[in-house]
C-alpha cells in the first residue's frame, strides 16, 4: 500500500545549482499540464486531477523547495522567497523542455493558493508557452481589499508573522499546516485520517517546517514588502492572458480567497468558464473533487 493514499506516482527529481533536489511528478503523455501548489500543501493536492488526466495529458506537479518530498534546507541555506519559487519553476520547466522531451509551447497552467502568484509570474516570463489557465482559489494581483487584512485574519496573521509565539506555533506545533486540514479553516468536509496524515507527512518535525513559515512571512500585503514588486508587476501583466481559454474553480467558504478575489478574476479573465461551489472551502479539491475534477477534464478536452 502506498504511503500516501491515492498518490501512486513515481518520484522524479531535478537538481538545482547548489545541490538542492526538487521533487516532481511527471505522469502521462500529451499536451503538458503544469500544476503549481501553494502553502502548506504539496503535489499530493493534485492526485485526483492527475489520475483523471494522465490518459490524455502529460501532468507535471512539482513540490516547492522545502515542501512536499523536495529537499528541506534551513533558512540560511536557501532564499525562501516568492522570487526564488518562480526561479525554481522556470528552471524545472526549462529542464523538462531541454532534456525530457517537453514542448516549448502549449502548456496548461493549473494553480492554487500561492501557486497563482508563482505560476503567473513564471507565465509572464514566457507568455508564449502558456495555452490555457486553470485558476483555483488563488490570486496573482494585489488584494482587492487594499492594504488592510480582512478583520477575521488580521490578528492571527500578525501573531504568525511578527511574534515569537508565531514562530513556536509554526515550527514546534506545526499549527499552520495542521489548521489547513481542519474544519472550517481549510476544508468544510472532514478529511479522512489517512489523507490528513499524507498532507502533513512532509512537515513531520520543526526543521521541515521552515518553508511553511517563510511563505507566510513573504505574503505581500503592501508596498515595501519584499514580494510586493513582483506581485504588483505580475498583476499589471495579466491582461496579456485575458484572451486565453481559462477555467476558474472556486470554493466560496474560503476564509482568505473570498468572493472579491473571484470577482477580480472574472474581471481579468472575462471569457473564463467559471464553476463555483458554495459548500467548498480553501482545499476545494478535497471538499468538492466530484464536481471540480470532471469540470477541469471537460475544460481541457473541449478547448
Amino acid at each position: 500500500m502506498t504511503r500516501f493514499p491515492g498518490y501512486p506516482f513515481a518520484s522524479r527529481w531535478h537538481a538545482h545549482p547548489g545541490g538542492l533536489r526538487q521533487h516532481y511528478v511527471d505522469e502521462g503523455t500529451g499536451a503538458p499540464v503544469l500544476f503549481v501548489h501553494g502553502n502548506p500543501s504539496w503535489s499530493y493536492l493534485w492526485r485526483r486531477p492527475i489520475l483523471a488526466l494522465r490518459d490524455r495529458f502529460r501532468c507535471v506537479a512539482p513540490d516547492h523547495i522545502g515542501m512536499g518530498l523536495s529537499d528541506k534546507p534551513a533558512a540560511r541555506e536557501y532564499d525562501h522567497t516568492f522570487a526564488s519559487r518562480v526561479d525554481d519553476l522556470d528552471a524545472l520547466v526549462g529542464h523538462l523542455i531541454a532534456h525530457r522531451g517537453a514542448p516549448e509551447r502549449g502548456w496548461t497552467l493549473v494553480m492554487h493558493d500561492w501557486g497563482g502568484p508563482i505560476g503567473m509570474a513564471w507565465a509572464c516570463r514566457h507568455p508564449g508557452r502558456v495555452a490555457r489557465l486553470v485558476v483555483l482559489n488563488t490570486a496573482a494581483f494585489p488584494s482587492p481589499h487594499g492594504e488592510r487584512v480582512r478583520l477575521p485574519l488580521r490578528a492571527p496573521l500578525w501573531v504568525l508573522r511578527r511574534t515569537r509565539l508565531g514562530a513556536r506555533l509554526f515550527l514546534r506545533h506545526n499549527l499552520f499546516a495542521r489548521g489547513a486540514t481542519w474544519r472550517p479553516l481549510g476544508v468544510r468536509r472532514r478529511m479522512p485520517a489517512d489523507v490528513r496524515a499524507a498532507f502533513l507527512a512532509p512537515y513531520d518535525r520543526p526543521e521541515h517546517r521552515v518553508a511553511v513559515q517563510r511563505f507566510v512571512h513573504d505574503i505581500p500585503l503592501r508596498p515595501g514588502d519584499r514580494a510586493w514588486p513582483l506581485l504588483e508587476g505580475t498583476g499589471r501583466r495579466l491582461d496579456r492572458f485575458a484572451g486565453l481559454p481559462a477555467f476558474v474553480g472556486w470554493g466560496l467558504r474560503d476564509p482568505v480567497f473570498d468572493p472579491a478575489m473571484l470577482a477580480e478574476w472574472r474581471r481579468r479573465l472575462p471569457h473564463a468558464r467559471v464553476e463555483v461551489c458554495r459548500r467548498a472551502g480553501h482545499y476545494l479539491l478535497e471538499d468538492a473533487h466530484e464536481r471540480f475534477v470532471p469540470a477541469i477534464r471537460a475544460f481541457l478536452t473541449e478547448t
